[in-house]
């Protein structure tokens, strides 16, 4: 399989790595801070306008962004079918049999995924973080390095749980929210907040999603 990133930054490195670890190829790596193509060890790099010239019918994307507004962003902008959409999973991963997975998703080294949990698009499963048995996790949503989603947690779109945060079971968090890094959520967390702390309380509202 070929892949084609859109970012090409700290997270894209990660990202490559896990598609290589499958021994897959990246052949591309778009990011609009390029003005021009050029190629760099195999691998061409340019504007996000250059993937017309390099998609083909055996080529996947993913949106290689960790900021989740902006991958979602990215998204509206290309207009793509999702099948041109890859997941790529780290072969370090556990993954449910009964798990299922949307497109443009990225599993990380050393993430557990358990019975019947159901995974969105674009979502970013991030290193060793655990999603237990059946969690939803929507669409654009990042769960942090470590973070740990215990039974039946609800994480709605686009939303970040914090690196080594912890939720407690059948907590549901809304969509475009924010959990800080090692917070405990032990209480249902709304839409368009930030939450931290143990245990996590509100701390603002976020007036747009790039808050």
């Amino acid at each position: 399989m070929r892949y084609i990133l859109i970012g090409d930054s700290g997270h894209s490195k990660v990202i490559e790595d896990c598609i290589r670890a499958n021994n897959h190829q990246v052949i591309a790596k778009l990011d609009d801070k390029y003005e021009s193509v050029f190629k760099e060890r195999a691998c061409m790099k340019g504007p996000i306008s250059a993937i017309s010239d390099l998609l083909d019918e055996k080529t996947k994307i993913i949106i290689a962004v960790g900021h989740n507004a902006a991958r979602r962003k990215i998204t509206e902008r290309l207009q793509l079918a999702k099948e041109r959409y890859g997941t790529v999973i780290h072969p370090s991963a556990i993954i449910s049999s009964s798990a299922t997975f949307g497109y443009g998703t990225v599993v990380m080294p050393n993430v557990v995924v358990n019975a019947d949990s159901i995974i969105g698009n674009h979502v970013i499963l991030n290193t060793g973080c655990i999603v237990e048995h059946d969690c939803i996790v929507q669409s654009f949503a990042h769960i942090s390095p470590s973070a740990v989603l215990t039974g039946g947690v609800s994480v709605q779109e686009g939303t970040q749980v914090g690196a080594r945060s912890s939720v407690n079971p059948t907590i549901q968090i809304g969509k475009w929210t924010m959990i800080g890094a090692g917070s405990a959520v032990i209480d249902n967390i709304p839409d368009y907040v930030t939450a931290v702390g143990v245990p996590a309380k509100i701390i603002k509202e976020r007036r747009t999603l790039n808050d």
